[in-house]
């Protein structure tokens, strides 16, 4: 299907893209920020979305790069997901991200899709959302009025649906560093290598004399927007991971699906994800604590 017809501007810096989506959000206009494409393209030849103007932010080198900032890694929106993959950085400091990274799509959609963008996109059934969520990530934000940092449990609101207002565009990201004694772990369920997952989970442990003594689990594809377990997280706490507290690991990780909304498609009813969050967790924290 051939696209509605659309104004393209393409942004020679994120002041102008800043500008150009503020007089667009006074006209009362609809306008959508193109980066990678790789999730806005297919929406757009679909005529599910039909604004009526793009701002192309893609050539825009102040967006793009992953930088050591102390306390956290600061990934700029338009850094590429194969980018992120091969930054050392990433892999050392906040490897869940490396690891999440790895599995969207395939190679051709990471050398053009963005880590901004796939987070702005806000589907439920992106692998990023939920390390976010699990990370406690924060999202840096500008307009033509300013700098706002979003809290990622904030950041996503409903089905494709962020915090960001009109006019705003994604700066990058704080990916905080957890720092000694964190594992890590993604791990995902999809029909086929290229494919959303069908269920998905985040995991970082954090272990002392072979018990969890920390833990931060997110969901992916188990409701309208990423899912923090919180009741697994809360629940690990002192759980042995070695086989003595196998059956004690698994009465935990069956909370998993506590407080989900799960959806239903032809990829599996909510009765079959919730099964699904619950052993996809229990491998979860089982790896990132080996």
């Amino acid at each position: 299907m051939i696209p509605a017809p659309f104004e393209y501007v393409r942004a020679g810096s994120l002041d102008e893209a800043c500008r150009v989506l503020a007089e667009a959000e006074e006209a009362g206009e609809d306008v959508k920020v193109l980066a990678g494409g790789q999730s806005l393209l297919p929406l757009l030849r679909l005529r599910l979305a039909y604004p009526s103007a793009l701002v192309d932010v893609g050539r825009l080198a102040e967006l793009r790069g992953v930088e050591d900032r102390g306390d956290h890694v600061f990934v700029g929106a338009l850094t590429t997901h194969d980018e992120v993959l091969r930054s050392e950085v990433v892999r050392e400091l906040v490897p869940l991200l490396a690891l999440a990274t790895a599995t969207v799509a395939d190679p051709a959609v990471r050398h053009r899709g963005t880590f901004g963008g796939s987070l702005a996109h806000a589907d439920p059934a992106g692998d990023l959302p939920a390390v976010a969520l699990a990370l406690d990530c924060v999202f840096v934000v500008r307009s033509d009025g300013g700098e706002r940092e979003i809290p990622a449990s904030d950041f996503f609101v409903d089905y494709l649906e962020s915090a960001l207002e009109p006019g705003e565009v994604l700066v990058g990201v704080r990916v905080p560093k957890l720092g000694p004694g964190w594992g890590f772990h993604y791990e995902k369920f999809h029909r086929t290598a290229q494919s959303w997952a069908t269920v998905g989970v985040a995991a970082a442990v954090r272990l002392g004399e072979g018990v969890v003594e920390e833990a931060r689990i997110a969901l992916t594809n188990m409701g309208p927007t990423p899912v923090r377990a919180r009741a697994v997280e809360t629940a690990l706490r002192g759980v042995p991971l070695g086989s003595p507290g196998g059956e004690r690991l698994r009465q935990v990780c069956d909370l998993a699906d506590e407080g989900a909304s799960p959806p239903a498609d032809l990829h599996g009813d909510p009765a079959y994800r919730r099964h699904l969050a619950r052993v996809l967790t229990r491998r979860a924290v089982v790896t990132a604590g080996a």
